[in-house]
């Protein structure tokens, strides 16, 4: 297991790598095309990932305990509740961070909200923190599910959630990237700052990992808060961005694309 969570932990930092590496071989800024169909990529993958690598085992992990003490009916009827609980609680965590923290909304030159003289580089950084925590989470939590033996998460369901991740953080990398290369930066710094914002992902999932081994009856709630945090980050950033003016449809063909193919990895995989 050691081996296969060191590559789980990776695998995610390695998309968001190969997304900011965008700066060596595109002219400018990368296309409203591209960006638009990448977008829409990235809220599929999260958005499947989130149903069928959290909020189901969530679910399916508090029937099974539940049924050891209720009949069967209202063990599955019960099972919604710490599910439901734990994704609210994950949408409120990010909403919170969104108000207190100032930052640049993806694709935006803007800071909404809270203003301050941060600079844009930096203002950058913390959105991309913000993307990031959750995803961290996401990989921490299903691998402490996997671990347990106490969820129906297998180790390459594991897996296959980090790499849905990394698939999406592909993009994430350069639409961080690619503006810092546009300000002027250099390339090797560009790539720099788009590769060092997927640092907090493992950080994150190692918190989580440490936190599931001690409080395994609250692995339900932490899988839901994961889902829930991820959900707060496609409906807040992603799709908004990827819905505003044209091309839209692209990033309707990404969604599509994205989701199915994460689908797939999890169902397959698993």
């Amino acid at each position: 297991m050691n081996y296969e969570l060191t590559i789980g932990l990776l695998i995610p930092l390695l998309g968001t790598m190969l997304g900011s590496a965008f700066v060596f071989f595109m002219r400018n800024e990368m296309s409203a095309r591209l960006q638009k169909t990448l977008l829409g990529f990235a809220s599929g993958v999260m958005v499947a990932a989130s149903v069928w690598s959290l909020l189901i085992p969530a679910m399916e992990m508090t029937s099974i305990h539940n049924s050891q003490f209720i009949i069967h009916n209202e063990a599955n009827a019960w099972s919604v509740l710490p599910a439901a609980l734990g994704f609210l609680l994950g949408m409120g965590f990010l909403l919170l961070i969104d108000e207190l923290t100032p930052h640049l909304h993806i694709g935006t030159d803007k800071a909404e909200g809270m203003r301050s003289h941060l600079s844009k580089t930096a203002m950058l950084a913390l959105a991309v923190t913000i993307h990031n925590l959750p995803e961290g989470m996401a990989v921490g939590v299903v691998f402490a599910g996997a671990d347990s033996g106490a969820t129906s998460i297998s180790l390459t369901s594991a897996l296959a959630v980090a790499v849905g991740i990394a698939i999406q953080n592909v993009p994430e990398g350069a639409i961080i990237s690619m503006p810092m290369r546009a300000a002027g930066n250099s390339k090797w710094k560009s790539f720099l700052i788009g590769s060092l914002s997927g640092a907090v992902e493992p950080i994150g999932a190692i918190a989580v990992l440490l936190l599931a081994s001690m409080l395994v009856p609250a692995l339900p709630y932490m899988l839901a808060f994961a889902a829930g945090a991820m959900f707060y980050v496609v409906v807040e950033e992603l799709i908004p961005e990827a819905s505003s003016g044209q091309h839209s449809n692209l990033s309707t063909i990404g969604f599509a694309i994205g989701f199915v193919l994460m689908m797939v990895l999890d169902v397959v995989m698993g």
